[in-house]
């Protein structure tokens, strides 16, 4: 007997609730198959797509859905512009695809978000000012857009009118969680501005608190379980990799918050250089074909890796078609190192690394949404489990990897850079002490540091906050 298309449909989706991403994309795909009319499968196929690092396909995907007369076309025209702007980095597409949803529906508010996010990225900041006030004029209690408009501001008043905004819309008691959390973290960076650091530590610990609360209790940190996943690392790449000679990507990773956008914009002033950013595609690797990692390395042939390494190229060479060399600066690739090396045997790593309690505020007091960083214990743990699995990398791959120091870089560039750009093999470059001049699209939350000439008021930051976080200093300390 031959399943209805909503009963392979409800399949595919029961398949995706549990996570089972690679075979809810197979679901989908012989679904569209047999009924290439159906527009939810297309929508959902190309949301499965993205998952597994599919730009290309997903966009694909969602054209289908288009052609067969999707509800809401608005909200693809805004899902395909979030895959332009974050994973294709072509921004001039995506600033289309939000302007079409515009179109379709003006009073769209996501999309004015995310246009107004895009501008961001570009260092446009008066127009995301408006673009937030736009959606605020819209959605007068929209908490992310007043959030996000909290974000773009600065202040060194108190008393500013901004200020009690925030403090008067947290006050509502029909806020979400979520929006608790949001304007929480707005509210705090605001606070700091004006060297409000018991008030602004408060903020911050209200906002975490309101995104642990909205974590399922199954998807909060577990730290046996990180620490089990930390030691399965270690067992499965024990042996250093043999050299090829190939060209390869270089990859800059480290702790969260720990300077790697400084490195990145450092290194993409450097003409034969393009800054690839935060790209998703090592990770999806993990989360799709490899899964479960990294139980799966033991099953991985020469070949296999081989073929991974020219998927990943393929994919990079179409994000930077000109790009003689690009930097690959997700921070949390620093897990798979191993991998990395085992596709690339002549990768370079930069790790960057900054004082571990300005690192661990700072991942504090930003909303990255990592299980680990709403408790500054588990933020001490998790750094512990990360400096472990760091010692384990240097020790198998001693030559390729360089610790690339926030503070003495801010404190002294020039040494620094000398250094980062011999160990890269890279003439040296004066332009790359001028990165602060690129006119080039920051997708991170260090977006506007990089544009501003090296400071260094974030070294040391955790001073002004001592006697909040002695959780953290024994953790680190233990």
């Amino acid at each position: 007997m031959i399943a209805s298309p909503h009963a392979m449909l409800d399949a595919a989706l029961r398949l995706e609730q549990a996570g089972r991403v690679s075979e809810a994309t197979a679901a989908y795909e012989v679904l569209l198959a047999a009924w290439p009319e159906i527009a939810d499968g297309w929508y959902n196929l190309a949301r499965m797509k993205r998952t597994l690092g599919e730009s290309l396909a997903a966009l694909s995907a969602y054209d289908e859905a288009l052609k067969r007369g999707a509800s809401k076309p608005e909200e693809i025209h805004l899902n395909r512009g979030v895959i332009f702007a974050d994973d294709l980095r072509r921004d001039d597409e995506a600033e289309s695809a939000y302007t079409a949803a515009l179109l379709i529906n003006p009073r769209y508010t996501p999309a004015l978000l995310n246009l107004a996010n895009l501008k961001e990225d570009q260092g446009k900041r008066d127009e995301a000012r408006r673009l937030y006030g736009d959606a605020l004029a819209i959605e007068p209690n929209n908490a992310l857009a007043l959030a996000r408009l909290a974000g773009v501001s600065k202040t060194s008043d108190a008393q500013d009118p901004l200020i009690q905004r925030l403090k008067s819309t947290l006050a509502r008691p029909t806020l979400t969680v979520e929006d608790r959390s949001d304007l929480g973290f707005a509210l705090g960076r605001l606070l700091d501005q004006c060297g409000n650091y018991d008030e602004a530590f408060q903020a911050y610990a209200k906002a975490n608190r309101a995104a642990r609360e909205m974590t399922p209790p199954q998807q909060r940190y577990n730290r046996a379980a990180h620490e089990k996943l930390i030691s399965k690392i270690i067992a499965a790449f024990t042996n250093p990799v043999e050299k090829t000679g190939a060209p390869a990507p270089i990859f800059i990773c480290g702790m969260y918050r720990s300077g790697s956008t400084l490195a990145e914009q450092v290194l993409a002033a450097h003409p034969r250089l393009t800054a690839g950013g935060e790209l998703n595609l090592i990770p999806a690797l993990v989360q799709g074909k490899l899964a479960p990692f990294p139980e799966s390395m033991a099953t991985q042939s020469p070949a296999m890796l081989a073929q991974y390494a020219e998927e990943y190229r393929a994919q990079t060479a179409a994000l930077f078609p000109p790009a003689l060399q690009i930097t690959d600066k997700r921070p949390d690739n620093f897990l798979y190192i191993g991998l990395i090396k085992a596709m690339f045997p002549d990768a370079k790593i930069v790790h960057t690394k900054r004082n571990l309690f300005d690192t661990a505020i700072s991942v504090y007091f930003q909303h990255l949404g990592e299980d680990y960083s709403r408790d500054l214990s588990d933020i001490s743990h998790y750094i512990r489990q990360y400096q472990r699995l760091m010692a384990h990398w240097k020790s198998l791959y001693t030559d390729d990897v360089l610790d690339f120091d926030y503070d003495g870089f801010v404190r002294e560039p020039r040494p620094h850079l000398e250094a980062l750009l011999a160990f890269l093999g890279l003439d040296w470059h004066e332009g790359c002490l001028s990165f602060h001049e690129a006119e080039t699209s920051v997708k991170t939350a260090s977006v506007w540091q990089v544009r501003e000439p090296l400071y260094q008021k974030s070294s040391g930051r955790w001073r002004a906050y001592e006697k909040h976080i002695g959780a953290l200093k024994a953790g680190l300390q233990k």
